[in-house]
């Protein structure tokens, strides 16, 4: 089966074709097949990633797969959250993940209550009017570090601090972070789905 990724994030798209490998599905990036970014004005995951699945649908003919994910902070009543992506811009700095980084650690630089989530939301679709999308939900809790630390990942894996393993998410492995990560975890329930519903 074919799906299009509706998303043109290189590391998303890595990560989610190996946790997809085990259903033989292809996941195709939107813009391999000329599809543009799909506006993302809510303020939900769930309301995003359903937005880009359709908008990817709709232009392609094909299911479509979207994930909208962010970086919900205790201490910030779970913001950034969607504007995670953009979360730098809002300091004035350029939007890229090592700004982020930056911002995040300026902004909790004086805050003690270090607890965070990053959350990822999948959506699929058959088509794009389909009434019964699948949608599945990852969350991985850990604490934000005051400096990055390690060296995989991306996004906001070097200051996302586990607990459980007493490493953040980039001295992971690509193997265990992905066996541990919010993506990961919602790839594994969505897998479960489309075995259950679509085939």
């Amino acid at each position: 089966m074919k799906l299009v990724l509706a998303s043109n994030n290189a590391g998303k798209l890595a990560e989610l074709q190996q946790l997809f490998a085990p259903l033989s599905v292809q996941l195709v990036r939107q813009s391999e097949l000329g599809v543009s970014e799909a506006e993302e004005p809510f303020r939900t995951f769930v309301e995003n990633a359903l937005a880009k699945a359709r908008h990817a649908a709709a232009a392609t003919g094909l299911p479509a797969i979207a994930d909208d994910a962010g970086l919900c902070v205790n201490a910030f009543g779970g913001l950034p959250g969607v504007d995670t992506a953009y979360y730098a811009t809002q300091f004035g700095y350029a939007k890229g993940d090592a700004n982020n980084v930056r911002a995040l650690l300026e902004q909790m630089a004086t805050v003690d209550d270090r607890r965070a989530a990053l959350v990822s939301t999948l959506v699929a679709l058959r088509s794009a009017d389909d009434p019964e999308p699948l949608i599945a939900v990852g969350r991985a809790p850990g604490e934000i570090t005051r400096e990055p630390i390690g060296d995989n990942g991306f996004g906001f894996d070097p200051v996302m601090f586990l607990p459980a393993f007493g490493k953040t998410f980039a001295q992971l492995t690509p193997e265990l972070k992905n066996a541990n990560s919010h993506r990961g975890q919602a790839a594994r329930a969505m897998l479960a789905l489309m075995r259950e519903r679509w085939s």
